[in-house]
């Protein structure tokens, strides 16, 4: 290919270049035919002329021949009609004679018309063709090659990048979700594999994101886990080893054991599925709103059951009234599932806890309060996946992620109650937009400030077995 390139480049040059040869050729036989013509308009003596055809120069076969006059000047090659139609048209004309071609110029002498013919050989029509053809065979060459060159270095960084390519999908079909590839080669090439990395980092996320709901809708199960615990222990000893039992009364304490027991294995099990999928994703749900005090009520009635099995007193506050909240209701639940399931879990039987509902300055909160030991390190408890309690630390932050998908915030104080006091804020879809104040500005600003610098949520000293 890059051959017939050459050769279609070179080609019509080295013909152009012939052309250019005979066209100087004929030229220099123009001004030696010039010479001639030159003195015949002076003079017709035979000396004169003799001498003008002496100065033109070149050898005796190649020196100007006059036609017309009684000179002797040598024997001329142009055939009679040749020189017939020079004088009949008395202008220049160039004609093929053997060995070459013959340049004929019209001179008018009075009633006479002599013509001067300048013979030019084919050796000086082609001159230097030879040397042209063998440089311009040379030329071809070295860009045949320049062009192989080329050619072998830009297939083998298309190669390159394309084995890159196939590599990295490679690695990513058999698991290797952190392979990258480099992009290089061609423009076109550099595109797909900025694409194969885009394409790569998106999959991690999908695959990270399905890790963490899974891990989410884990821990979700943890609910009904705590309620079917909780009554297992409610249940009369499962003891088999001490006293005399009827085959009936051996049979129900064997079934309580297998439900205490499967009970156990399921919770370890949900634990092992939460700390194996955990991962550390931005989760966005669609727009949606609910009714903040409706899903209160709904879930106050699963543990209020519960608190009476356990002697916890509780109570609700600011329920009553429609309060909605930009966040789906499923969330919502399973956010006040998890803070009120702290509740249960990690204070002791008969602790009192109240939840409340209040909605003022642009939003809703939800508080929850026990009378337990408390929180030793709120920002701690925040984090996910930290827990001082051997459990997988996500309660507390399934509760944070669904207050910040509704514009909110999660803190932890001390409650009125002496415990902890998880209060959740969400904005509040049907309040008025207030004007921005400079000074009010500042002000939250500054509290913003002092809070992440963690100086109002700090307790002064941490109670024996706090969470």
């Amino acid at each position: 290919m890059c051959a017939a390139v050459a050769l279609a480049f070179l080609v019509p040059l080295a013909l152009s270049l012939g052309d250019r040869a005979r066209e100087e050729a004929i030229a220099d036989a123009a001004r030696r035919s010039a010479l001639v013509t030159g003195a015949l308009a002076v003079s017709t003596e035979p000396a004169v002329i003799e001498r003008a055809v002496a100065a033109s120069g070149g050898d005796v076969a190649t020196r100007p021949v006059v036609y017309g006059l009684d000179v002797d000047t040598g024997s001329g090659r142009a055939a009679p009609e040749d020189l017939d139609r020079a004088r009949a048209d008395r202008r220049s004309l160039v004609a093929d004679v053997a060995g070459g071609v013959v340049r004929l110029d019209p001179v008018v002498l009075g009633d006479r018309v002599a013509v001067v013919e300048v013979f030019v050989p084919d050796a000086a029509l082609g001159e230097g063709g030879g040397r042209r053809w063998l440089l311009l065979g040379a030329v071809a060459a070295v860009l045949v090659g320049a062009a192989v060159v080329v050619v072998d270095r830009v297939a083998a960084r298309t190669v390159d990048a394309t084995r890159g390519l196939v590599q990295g999908a490679l690695a990513i079909g058999d698991g290797d979700l952190g392979a990258r590839v480099e992009p290089s080669g061609p423009r076109e090439l550099a595109e797909a594999g900025h694409a194969f990395n885009q394409m790569a980092e998106r999959l991690v996320a999908a695959r990270a994101d399905e890790h963490e709901l899974v891990a989410d809708l884990s821990h979700r199960l943890r609910t009904p886990l705590t309620a079917l615990r909780l009554d297992a222990e409610a249940l009369e000893s499962d003891d088999t080893s001490i006293g005399t039992f009827s085959e009936a009364e051996l049979d129900r304490r064997r079934g309580i054991r297998r439900i205490r027991q499967a009970i156990v294995t399921l919770e370890g099990e949900v634990d092992v599925l939460i700390k194996t999928t955990r991962k550390a994703v931005t989760h966005d749900a669609g727009p949606a709103t609910c009714d903040v005090s409706e899903v209160v009520r709904d879930r106050m009635v699963f543990w209020s059951a519960l608190a009476g099995d356990q002697n916890r007193p509780h109570k609700v506050f600011g329920a009553q009234l429609r309060i909605p909240a930009p966040v789906p209701r499923a969330e919502l639940a399973a956010a006040l599932d998890a803070v009120i399931g702290n509740v249960f879990r990690y204070t002791p039987q008969g602790t009192a806890f109240e939840v409340a509902v209040s909605r003022r300055d642009g939003y809703v909160a939800i508080r929850v309060d026990d009378a337990g030991p408390g929180i030793a390190d709120p920002d701690r408890a925040l984090r996910r996946g930290t827990s001082d309690q051997g459990s997988t630390g996500l309660g507390l932050d399934i509760a944070k992620r669904v207050a910040l998908q509704a514009k909110g915030s999660v803190s932890i104080d001390r409650a009125r109650l002496g415990g902890a006091s998880v209060v959740m804020l969400l904005a509040d879809p049907e309040a008025t937009p207030r004007p921005v104040n400079r000074f009010g500005l500042v002000g939250r600003m500054a509290r913003e400030g002092r809070d992440q610098k963690g100086t109002g949520r700090r307790w002064p000293r941490p109670r024996p077995g706090e969470r």
